[in-house]
């Protein structure tokens, strides 16, 4: 093998070991992302439990403040237009904390998408880097290939002290 066969092969080497830590580099972080995204998800939910718990508190305050002014003005809340505000209130309760636990879940939904994505990419960066190792080893076999059809051919029936 000459000198220039043996630098194509080591290049060659270190070139693919290049690749590789390139495409495991860019999967690392790519799961990393996804990570992140999933932890995400998890404190918007999180945070959709805290919203719902703390508008049941200021509702609960707000339904006490309804019922004593109407207490103090006269009126039965457990019939008639007393009865009809209380509902009305409590079913426009019930849509506030629907509403923001659909939202916490799409949002949730979305990071969860995001993360499968982000997966998704890294496994394309690995295969990627996979791919250049096999297009970095068919180039060098065929480089050796032509350096090895201008190589001096040596004619075995010729010896060196004939000529």
């Amino acid at each position: 093998m000459s000198f220039a066969q043996a630098f194509t092969v080591g290049s060659t080497v270190v070139q693919m070991k290049q690749q590789s830590a390139i495409g495991k580099f860019n999967q690392r972080v790519a799961e990393r992302n996804a990570a992140i995204l999933e932890y995400e998800a998890q404190k918007i939910d999180q945070q959709a439990e805290f919203d719902i718990a703390r508008f049941d508190q200021r509702f609960r305050q707000s339904v006490g403040t309804v019922e004593v002014a109407l207490a103090k003005s006269g009126v039965d809340i457990t019939s008639g237009s007393g009865a009809r505000v209380t509902e009305a209130n409590a079913l426009e309760a019930e849509m506030n904390k629907k509403i923001t636990r659909y939202n916490a879940d799409v949002g949730a939904a979305n990071k969860m998408e995001e993360a499968r994505f982000s997966r998704i990419q890294g496994e394309m960066a690995r295969q990627q880097a996979r791919l250049a190792q096999i297009q970095t080893v068919s180039q060098t076999g065929s480089s050796l290939l032509t350096m090895n059809s201008f190589a001096p051919k040596k004619d075995p029936g010729v010896l060196v002290g004939d000529m």
